[in-house]
């Protein structure tokens, strides 16, 4: 393999902080983001990871200077990174990075809309299947997180199902997805619609009526007795800031 099909492209590497979302909420861990997405959820949070206004910011980093650049920030101080994106799972070459962190005692989560599936998918401590739901205005490929989530299944993988809720539509879809995969961990999390919001003051008491409405719409549901409603844990505290 030449070197550079063995690097991968970062766009951020912070920490330690705490994980926001899913199934590792309010988890102490370091990130490392990967630029490229195979999808265009009409709103994302990390459009920046493939829509090109940063791609001068991308670097093309081998696993072990990423380990070295995380003991930089982080010293001794975390024993958990999250692997994010865009979409991590379009990289081939994370494994390495994997199994370099998992070497050294580091627990790896990663989280994937669950459109491609990586052989070291059974290797991640804490795996999060996240499809989008129809506010996004992406498509969910059925058959291939039907593949993921059995393969997964048969490896014993740790791994959890997670929909992000915007409407009443997005509920019955995270509905299906909860019907479809029983016995999975399942977790639903309030959106937000407030992007360009600059000022972390304003966004705390949006995001705080997005989730009771969350939670009035989730309690008497019969078809999601099974599920966890989470905020955004971390623009609770900073907003929409980058890098946190």
């Amino acid at each position: 393999m030449r070197e550079r099909e063995r690097e991968l492209p970062v766009l951020e590497i912070f920490g330690p902080t705490v994980q926001g979302e899913g199934m590792v909420i309010g988890r102490k861990t370091m990130f490392v983001r990967t630029a490229g997405c195979d999808y265009r959820c009409a709103w994302c949070d990390s459009a920046f990871t493939w829509d090109g206004s940063a791609k001068g910011d991308i670097r093309w980093l081998s696993a072990g200077r990423i380990v070295q650049e995380l003991r930089e920030l982080g010293g001794d101080a975390f024993d958990h990174v999250t692997l994010s994106g865009g979409n991590p799972a379009l990289h081939a070459q994370l494994g390495v990075l994997i199994e370099q962190l998992q070497a050294s005692g580091i627990k790896v989560a990663l989280e994937t809309q669950g459109s491609l599936w990586q052989p070291w998918f059974a290797r991640i401590d804490e795996l999060t299947l996240s499809p989008k739901p129809p506010s996004s205005r992406m498509e969910t490929d059925w058959e291939a997180l039907d593949r993921i989530a059995q393969r997964l299944q048969e490896a014993g993988s740790r791994f959890s199902l997670k929909v992000v809720v915007f409407d009443d539509r997005d509920l019955d879809y995270a509905a299906q997805v909860h019907e479809r995969y029983p016995g999975v961990a399942f977790y639903v999390q309030a959106g937000n619609g407030k992007l360009d919001e600059r000022d972390a003051s304003r966004m705390l008491p949006y995001l705080l009526e997005r989730y009771q409405w969350l939670i009035d719409r989730v309690m008497p549901r019969a078809d999601l007795k099974g599920a966890h409603v989470l905020p955004q844990l971390h623009t609770w505290v900073w907003g929409n800031k980058k890098g946190v």
